[in-house]
């Protein structure tokens, strides 16, 4: 048997025909097949691969887990460092730049060099890098790496070229920020402490120069110790022995006195004229007991000292130091402003806050006037100004996560009325009651960009809410990604009551709304949605607001599972028979499992009653899958839209359904089996007798490809495999844990999750498409993952070779069996259970590692370094555990290295295929059409496109109530793996258009005169434009190919095998530089490029590895060689593929550092001077020089030159346009340099004027007195 099934195989193979009539194209790239051309298609194509470059363009969003922050007085930029070992620049609205660290490691520390336009980081890897901010992509210019000892605290003085390093041992480190060299002057701890102190003080926490005398160093150590250092005379002033540990210390201005925080939730108050014992300790939320003690509070992780002109009541600004008797309560932080205490209360907890004051210099009176409060998932800046302290309007799109994003969508060159339109309507729904200030972080220029066309970027959320952000590139909007509007799914559904519907309560638990897709049509405004519940709704746009009701509609599309067969289960020979008698069944039969209640039932219960929609999108139809004889609706995994034609289809695993929402019928519901016909190019096989029953959910994925087929029995990607309860609790937990928008999370900062191995019940289902099921359990290497090692195996062992290097060989298991205290649990949830608990989301596709304990879950700031300097990889060799049972003999034959491809027959493969994509075009639906005519095309997951004509009526009258006819032809295309997309193209090469209707407003008061009727474009069901009849091209793109048809021949005129390795997870048709390309994303990190209709490649870049599920999620491409795609849980990279704009890319960006003038340092007065003034002018180069200090340890530091330095600078800017560039740019600067000196000359001489002038005039009034009458 195992012979006859190989030598049919190879029959197969070997003799490939196409259905349509022409033979299968070749496998040569790009070249045209052996097919006879209808005709001779001269088509010049534009495109050469000197158009196409890839560069990171903006990224948006929030920060991912935020470990620092800093800001710059003068230039008024702030700087906030991540985890992952990035670092954001912010200006005003519009100057927004990301840079990276190449090892990865966590930011602990940011230092501006103010005013001078250069940034210091310390990193948990224990170096510090010099960012040079004079350029508008930072680069690093010096580093210097510390190989003995750990950082844990810098600081450099205002206008000072030496760095302070403290470090895990005490010892005090200085650095040259010039050559980033160590000068040989050591605080060392020993000397710092008294000899007879036996214990050692612990690492610095603190380091700050005196205001009083900049010879002075205060040293904090985490122990309790504090020490005033004479760094002239190298010792000690004073020594402070206090029992509680030290968080961070504060200077008054006048430098007599310092606050300090503490572990137990006290401030205490030190003056230098006796350090014996503070002269003051305060515990801010700590109540005095009836013992006379203060109840204990949390620590104070950090506290700032500020004074005011305006009041001789300070400024005192602290995070935590709540009493730990209120539990529960949100992390606050407490404003002191004499006796006026205001806690604000925020959502996150706080990672860092900063003090923003008028003046740099700390011997001045600080002024503050806001508070810049980093959270663990947010930013907000406080106003001081205002005695309610309210919060600034944040400019910035920091609330992207604000529910977890699920799918993403990128518009570019919209209708340009659509932005204003979302705007005002978006308006009147925004919060109030911010601060009237402008916003405080307003440093930076940004520059005018040649790029002006609209565009929309639309991102759907765990929550079922929609936003549509603008992001067209006319300043300041491009890089601030403003929120034009805001949509919640939910208000369409009724909210489930508690016991009311028994067990579909438990479908409905957490996440019914997730959203899962998105189609949008720009031109009619209306805009579609897929929700995780099997549900879609339709909204038109309107500017006024109505009364009506929701239109819902239910369809039953669902195949009876033992009408399915799985070659595994059965031996039986290839049975040629008639297939069209034994397609799977639409109306299964009850059965007697308890769960058959649950038929034609849908997941959601549509409100029924008339609703008030408020202008923008309001909700005309649902529609939704039933529940069939007890089994779940499986997931929608692809869905089209035509304004023009008023159809919508929809398709899953089971089969294809067509809507007609205006007439608000179902046009169309057949399984994909029954859509072939008598044209079905495999042979289905019955099963006799039946045998054990499985649910549909186990066949969603198979035949998706080779890839999918690889892996079914290990991974099953079904919903219930996703949702599956653990067999113990342990992993329960963990799955509760990582839920999206639940809080708990890890207490540890460590990327290193052994022992919390993530189980396969863990994953969630809220997928873009069907591609995406088993990816959901597959990564590849990086830093950041959180399946086990048998999941990512499926992606590292493709093609019959290793992939990563630490992927191991895969071994056989046992098969799950539901067992233990969950069996019961497991059973009553029924095959195949869809998983309505959390939603699976683009932004948690990893361990969510906090930063939340940065704040309040450590108790000291050293536990907080110990975690960020124990950063480390995730080491796939740990918790293999293998699920599934599977044979490596099936893992062989069924890996990516078989030679024959999902189109073409085999007796072992799976006769169950999921409609993968679906389109709407003007196209031939038979060979036999001389007119293209409105056509549905329908692409398979085996491979196969099906094209079913579409009989539209023309007039509007008859469209409303005339049927519109739907008559599957069986006409069949075949490709290599699932596929992905559709696009056509004119004789002349140029993209058409597919048919929309213009917008009008179906709720906007009636005019008799100007009666509303549609208005449709590029529609015409009975005829066309004159070259319509000479045909066009229909390009299909596949995981693995892409292929260009002549229609209506179907002959293939252009083959190209994209991948044999790995499989595309992206591909759209777009427009860039006035012509068309294929654009694809593949698993293993590739960016392509096909030229259309030659399919040409045009570029190949291994941009980004797959390492987790978020990005193939989220990745898009769009027109004008732009794409994007979300980088982390809170963020969203955007790219372009563009050499055009990678080239007027350097002028877009925008102006990080600006030449401002620093502010001269206030006049102390001749007798404050005198009296309690600095002693003498402090002079660190002839203290801390190589001539004074000598040269310090080459073992302790190792520079490493920066690619950012001037050297490599010079080189990179060499030529006549660089060297032009910077003759224009001393121009500039001297020339602003010349006019400032010509304004201060004018002045000082008009000064000299009026000085005169009154002297004369002093001496003419004095010039007849005598002495005595002075």
């Amino acid at each position: 048997m195992k012979k006859f099934r190989k030598v049919l195989d190879g029959l197969t193979t070997s003799t490939p025909v196409n259905p349509g009539g022409s033979p299968v194209c070749g496998s040569a790239a790009g070249t045209p097949s052996a097919a006879h051309t209808p005709r001779d298609l001269e088509i010049h194509e534009t495109l050469m691969s000197e158009h196409f470059q890839i560069c990171k363009t903006v990224r948006h969003g929030f920060p991912y887990q935020p470990t620092a922050l800093a800001f710059d007085p003068v230039q008024k930029i702030l700087a906030i460092g991540c985890r992952s070992g990035g670092v954001r620049v912010l200006g005003g609205p519009g100057v927004d730049c990301h840079c990276q660290h190449e090892s990865g490691a966590a930011v602990l520390q940011l230092q501006f060099l103010i005013n001078e336009g250069a940034l210091v980081t310390a990193c948990a890897d224990d170096t510090l890098h010099l960012w040079n901010l004079r350029q508008r992509r930072p680069a690093i210019l010096h580093s210097l790496k510390f190989n003995r000892e750990r950082i844990t605290f810098c600081h450099l003085p205002f206008q000072s070229k030496w760095l302070y390093v403290g470090t895990e041992r005490g010892n005090t480190h200085i650095v040259n920020i010039e050559s980033f060299v160590l000068s040989g002057y050591v605080i060392m701890w020993n000397k710092a402490i008294e000899l007879s102190t036996k214990t050692h003080p612990g690492p610095v926490v603190h380091l700050s120069d005196s205001p009083k005398d900049e010879g002075k160093l205060l040293v904090g150590y985490e122990g309790g110790t504090i020490v005033m250092w004479d760094l002239r005379a190298k010792r000690a002033d004073f020594r402070i022995y206090y029992d509680e540990a030290i968080h961070s210390v504060s200077w008054h201005h006048e430098g007599r006195q310092f606050m300090c925080s503490h572990s137990d939730g006290s401030l205490s108050m030190w003056n230098l004229r006796n350090t014996a014992k503070p002269f003051q300790v305060t515990f801010p939320h700590g109540k005095t007991q009836r013992d006379g003690k203060k109840e204990s509070c949390k620590p104070i992780l950090k506290v700032e000292y500020k004074t005011s002109r305006n009041s001789s009541d300070a400024f005192v600004v602290f995070s935590g130091g709540l009493s730990y008797d209120k539990a529960g309560r949100r992390p606050t932080l407490t404003i002191m402003h004499g006796k006026a205490i205001t806690v604000l209360e925020m959502d996150y907890p706080i990672v860092e806050f900063i003090v923003l004051c008028e003046t740099p210099y700390l011997n001045e009176v600080q002024e503050p006037y806001a508070v810049v409060v980093l959270l663990e998932k947010d930013f907000v800046v406080v106003d001081l100004t205002q005695s309610n302290f309210p919060i600034f309007e944040n400019p910035y799109p920091m609330d992207v996560h604000e529910s977890p994003v699920t799918c993403t969508a990128y518009f570019a060159d919209c209708p340009p009325d659509i932005i204003p339109v979302l705007y005002s309507i978006g308006a009147k729904h925004k919060k109030t009651g911010y601060s009237h200030k402008d916003w405080p972080v307003s440093g930076g220029v940004w520059n005018v960009g040649s790029q002006t066309y609209p565009e929309i970027i639309i991102t759907g959320h765990a929550d079922g809410s929609i936003k549509f952000w603008d992001a067209t590139a006319i300043p300041p909007l491009s890089v601030t990604l403003q929120m034009l509007y805001k949509l919640k799914t939910s208000k369409v559904f009724e909210k489930p009551k508690t016991g009311e519907m028994g067990r579909s309560a438990e479908l409905v638990e957490e996440d019914p709304y997730a959203v899962q897709m998105i189609t949008w049509c720009p031109q009619s405004r209306i805009f579609c949605v897929v929700g995780i519940s099997a549900h879609v709704i339709l909204y038109r746009f309107s500017k006024n607001d109505a009364n009506t009701s929701i239109t819902s509609l239910e369809v039953r599309l669902q195949c009876e599972m033992e009408d399915v067969i799985s070659p595994s289960d059965t031996e039986n020979t290839p049975c040629f028979s008639d297939p069209s008698g034994h397609s799977p069944q639409l109306h299964s039969p009850r059965s007697n499992t308890p769960d058959s209640v649950r038929d034609s039932i849908p997941c959601l219960k549509v409100k029924d009653r008339m609703i008030r929609m408020p202008p923008g999108y309001q909700a005309e139809l649902v529609l939704q899958l039933l529940w069939v004889d007890g089994e779940p609706p499986q997931q929608i995994t692809s869905l089209d839209l035509n304004s023009a034609y008023g159809l919508l289809a929809l398709g899953n695993c089971n089969g294809l359904a067509v809507v007609d929402y205006l007439q608000k019928t179902v046009l169309l519901c057949m399984s994909t089996v029954e859509l072939y016909g008598s044209a079905d190019p495999f042979q289905r096989l019955t099963r006799s007798p039946r045998k054990n029953r499985q649910s549909t959910s186990d066949f969603c994925m198979r035949g998706l490809s080779n890839f999918y087929s690889d892996s079914k029995k290990r991974i099953r990607t079904s919903y219930q495999s996703l949702t599956e309860l653990s067999d113990n609790q342990v992993s329960l937990d963990l799955e509760r844990s990582k839920s999206p928008t639940s809080a708990p999370y890890s207490p540890s900062l460590h990327n290193d999750p052994r022992g919390t191995g993530e189980p396969v019940s863990n994953l969630r289902s809220c997928h873009y498409s069907p591609v995406f099921y088993l990816l959901d359990n597959v990564k590849g290497p990086g830093r950041k993952l959180s399946l086990p090692t048998d999941l990512k195996t499926d992606l590292d062992h493709v093609n019959g070779h290793c992939t990563s290097p630490t992927s191991q060989p895969c071994a056989p298991g046992r098969a799950r069996v539901p067992g233990g205290p969950e069996g019961a649990r497991l059973a009553r949830r029924g095959p195949g259970r869809p998983p309505f608990r959390k939603a699976q989301s683009a932004a948690c596709m990893e361990v969510s590692l906090p930063v939340s304990s940065l704040t309040e879950g450590y108790p000291s700031r050293r536990a907080m370094l110990q975690q960020l300097h124990g950063v480390s990889m995730y080491s796939h060799d740990e918790h293999h555990s293998t699920t599934y049972s599977w044979s490596e003999r099936e893992s062989r034959e069924n890996s990516f290295s078989r030679s024959r491809s999902s189109s073409v027959s085999s007796i072992d493969r799976e006769t169950k295929e999921a409609v993968t994509t679906v389109q709407f075009a003007e196209s031939y639906g038979r060979k036999s059409d001389s007119l293209p005519t409105p056509c549905l095309w329908v692409g398979t997951s085996l491979g196969l496109v099906l094209i079913i004509p579409i009989s539209i009526p023309m007039d509007e009258q008859e469209r409303l109530e005339d049927p519109v006819t739907v008559a599957p032809t069986g006409t069949v295309l075949m490709l290599k793996g699932s596929v992905l997309r559709f696009g056509f193209l004119d004789c002349g090469g140029a993209l058409i258009q597919n048919p929309c209707e213009m917008w009008r407003d179906q709720h906007a008061p009636e005019d008799p005169d100007r009666p509303r009727k549609r208005k449709l474009v590029n529609f015409s069901p009975s005829s066309s434009q004159e070259a319509s009849g000479d045909g066009h091209l229909a390009v299909v793109c596949s995981e693995r190919q892409a292929k260009v048809f002549f229609m209506p021949s179907q002959a293939c005129l252009y083959v190209h095998n994209i991948t044999e390795s790995s499989f595309v997870l992206r591909a759209d048709i777009v427009s860039v530089c006035n012509s068309v390309c294929l654009a694809c994303f593949c698993a293993n990190g590739h960016i392509m490029t096909l030229s259309l209709p030659s399919l040409r490649p045009l570029l190949d870049i291994s941009y980004l590895p797959l390492t987790d599920m978020r990005i193939a999620r989220t990745f898009c491409f769009t027109n004008g060689g732009q794409a994007l795609y979300l980088c982390s849980p809170t963020e969203i990279q955007r790219i372009t593929y563009s050499q055009e704009m990678c080239d007027n890319l350097q002028e877009m960006l925008g102006e990080l550092f600006t030449p401002i003038e620093t502010p001269e340092a206030q006049n102390r007065g001749f007798l404050k001077g005198f009296f309690g003034g600095n002693a003498q002018t402090f002079d660190r180069e002839e203290l801390f020089g190589e001539a004074a200090a000598g040269k310090a340890s080459r073992s302790l530091a190792q520079h490493i030159p920066g690619q950012g330095g001037m050297e490599g600078m010079k080189a990179a800017a060499g030529g006549v346009v660089g060297e032009l560039a910077r003759a224009r740019i001393a121009l500039d600067e001297r020339g602003q340099r010349l006019g400032e000196l010509e304004d201060r000359t004018a002045l000082m001489m008009s000064s000299a004027d009026t000085f005169s002038k009154h002297a004369h005039e002093l001496m003419l009034k004095c010039k007849d007195k005598k002495w005595y009458q002075f």
